[in-house]
């Protein structure tokens, strides 16, 4: 599957590969869409995009002329993640931002022909850019939420969050680059989220008025309307641990050098070439900057799997890689 679009060639290749995972989201509310390699699916090209989809749940991406992919990287609690967030500038990436429970009638872009007469709700989490709904076609259900309209759904008056916790809806998150649709079961207080399609909805998060999290490096008017997680040379894209993968991590790095930020990957390859060429870490200026100290924790973690003989790497660790109390984890992706 190729298009007059390079970008929406690497999305096709990638919405193609088991190993990848998405997301459409905000800090807060987040729809993923994962597949187990063997999974039956069906992918799909039209005038709104490419979609994959499983009996699971699916997505769509579509293009946009504004559209801007930025890979990062981030150090977590034991190695790293990584991920390419596809941005648009801040005016481009607005959504609705309602606030209260909003009917918006049948949806007429869901992902399966079946689906379109099924009626959307908005939730009104407020969020900049995505609009989080859910797809409901229990006629009581929908009579219900629709005398609940008009109302936040964390209202303490409110009961409208019973209603659809006992309709397990389809939850369908919409951004301008495209949609995620999760239909397994919404799971019980305190259990956790079943693998594959899923969401999380948090009021403390949302609460922060973020765009994404702090972790990624993201320029200024620059705002992520979902993300692709390309597959990761030590966890599977179900976040199980596996043996290190070269070809993994050898794919990501080219997409790093193509999609990051410069700045990030000129300190990274600085740190790259020291360890090799056996210079220890005073000899070299880096930016101390947070983002340029995760970055240079990244390389050294990257090192330590691929190269971990290297002479000088045991002293660029303890120089670097001590943990920072203010470089926390993604709490959206640690919940996973």
């Amino acid at each position: 599957m190729t298009t007059a679009d390079p970008l929406m060639d690497l999305i096709a290749s990638q919405l193609a590969d088991a190993e990848a995972g998405w997301s459409v989201g905000t800090f807060g509310a987040i729809a993923e869409f994962t597949r187990e390699p063997g999974e039956a699916f069906d992918i799909e090209q039209s005038r709104n995009g490419i979609s994959v989809v499983t009996q699971k749940g699916g997505i769509r991406i579509g293009s946009h002329p504004d559209l801007r992919l930025i890979a990062s990287e981030s150090p977590t609690t034991e190695s790293w993640s990584h991920r390419i967030a596809l941005c648009l500038p801040h005016e481009a990436s607005a959504m609705s931002g309602r606030t209260v429970l909003t009917e918006l009638g049948p949806d007429i872009e869901a992902l399966l022909r079946r689906d379109r007469s099924g009626i959307l709700f908005d939730l009104g989490l407020g969020t900049l850019q995505i609009d989080a709904c859910i797809r409901v076609s229990d006629a009581d259900a929908i009579a219900a939420l629709r005398s609940r309209t008009g109302q936040s759904v964390f209202a303490s008056e409110s009961d409208a969050m019973r209603i659809i916790l006992a309709a397990n809806p389809h939850r369908v998150f919409v951004s301008r680059i495209g949609r995620a649709e999760v239909f397994q079961p919404i799971p019980p207080p305190g259990e956790r989220s079943p693998d594959g399609p899923h969401t999380h909805v948090l009021p403390k998060l949302l609460a922060h008025g973020r765009s994404h999290a702090a972790t990624e490096p993201l320029p200024e008017g620059w705002i992520p309307c979902a993300h692709l997680y390309p597959a990761h040379p030590l966890r599977d894209q179900l976040g199980r641990k596996r043996a290190f993968r070269p070809d993994h991590h050898a794919a990501f790095q080219t997409l790093l050098e193509l999609y990051g930020l410069p700045e990030l990957t000129a300190c990274k390859r600085a740190v790259v070439e020291a360890v090799a060429e056996g210079r220890g870490p005073e000899t070299v200026t880096l930016p101390s900057d947070r983002t340029a100290r995760a970055t240079v924790r990244v390389a050294l973690r990257q090192l330590a799997a691929t190269e971990p003989h290297t002479v000088t790497l045991a002293a660029w660790l303890a120089a670097y890689d001590r943990r920072d109390p203010a470089e926390t984890e993604d709490p959206m992706e640690a919940l996973d």
